[in-house]
């Protein structure tokens, strides 16, 4: 998780840059103006993740009110942005930007891929909302989505999956391109995710083209859903829904980690794992063996519970 340190007022009008000259000089006044503009967006579903924007909008007045040094950043980030949408695109297009691909060019393009495909936002609010409910260390919903490399690293790639699927593969894999390098997270514009992915940490991530992902997915730092050679067509691993997969895995081939399975840290995994238990190991093992595995009672996805199997093995000594 890279804290974000700088954001770009480049996509606000003159009017916008106006009251943030204002704002600087008054920062105390910064997310209450806004807070009333921007709560009725319109860019928000139904469901009980409607207020996730309006919540963000509340944290960054407490923040700012802890940190008023924060006033300007916090603007131009979140609180001078009038629905999630556009404040997604504005931190993604600065994190992504170069000195020749400039932050107002990736705005337009996140922008209107954002706004023809409401599918990506609802996606964006599920993993908000997952990072929020299983990662400790997660502060809020702000900290989140200004800081959590794992989170701005998988809407980067919604938008470049979008993109590939138009045949935009140019600009696809010119943002994978860019991610890989801003968030040190690698995942080819062909996988398919699901919603409500938690990358925590992130570092070392890799994914690949004919990769599916699951939803309500969690994966640890260092984990490798890859090929195993120069296999062409479909190629890579399919992780079902609620799959944990602990820090520094590899999962290889065309194979499948079924619904609710765990894979624990440092795992090497060339076989498929069914449904509801856990494999170990290089090369990976299923805790009770082969015959009847251990079964897993709770969602480890939803969980995190990555050392629970240290309990059924009588050979582990310290």
């Amino acid at each position: 998780m890279a804290p974000c340190i700088y954001t770009s007022n480049t996509h606000l009008s003159q009017d916008d840059n106006s009251r943030f000259r204002y704002m600087n000089l008054f920062p105390d006044r910064i997310s209450r103006t806004h807070i009333t503009k921007t709560s009725n967006s319109s860019s928000l579903d139904g469901g009980d993740d409607n207020d996730v924007w309006i919540k963000m909008l509340e944290e960054a007045q407490s923040d700012v009110e802890q940190e008023p040094i924060l006033s300007s950043y916090y603007y131009s980030s979140i609180t001078s942005h009038r629905s999630l949408d556009s404040a997604l695109a504005n931190i993604l297009s600065v994190k992504l930007s170069t000195l020749t691909l400039p932050s107002s060019t990736l705005f337009e393009l996140f922008t209107s891929v954002l706004q023809e495909s409401p599918e990506i936002m609802e996606s964006a609010k599920q993993d908000l909302l997952a990072a929020k409910e299983r990662d400790p260390a997660c502060l809020s919903y702000v900290h989140c989505f200004l800081s959590f490399k794992g989170f701005l690293a998988c809407q980067s790639h919604r938008i470049a999956h979008k993109l590939w699927t138009q045949d935009r593969k140019i600009l696809a894999l010119l943002i994978q391109n860019r991610v890989s390098e801003a968030f040190a997270v690698d995942i080819h514009p062909g996988a398919k995710i699901g919603r409500g992915v938690l990358l925590d940490h992130a570092t070392g991530v890799v994914i690949g083209e004919t990769a599916v992902v699951g939803d309500n997915v969690s994966i640890l730092h260092g984990v490798t859903l890859g090929g195993t050679g120069k296999q062409c067509g479909d190629r890579h691993p399919k992780i079902g829904d609620g799959v944990l997969i602990g820090a520094g895995s590899c999962i290889l081939g065309n194979i499948t980690i079924g619904e609710g399975a765990k894979v624990g840290s440092g795992s090497v995994v060339l076989k498929d794992v069914p449904p509801r238990t856990t494999a170990v190991g290089n090369p990976a093992r299923l805790i009770g063996g082969k015959e009847n595995p251990k079964r897993v009672d709770k969602i480890p996805g939803l969980t995190m519970d990555q050392t629970s199997y240290l309990t059924e093995w009588s050979d582990y000594v310290i």
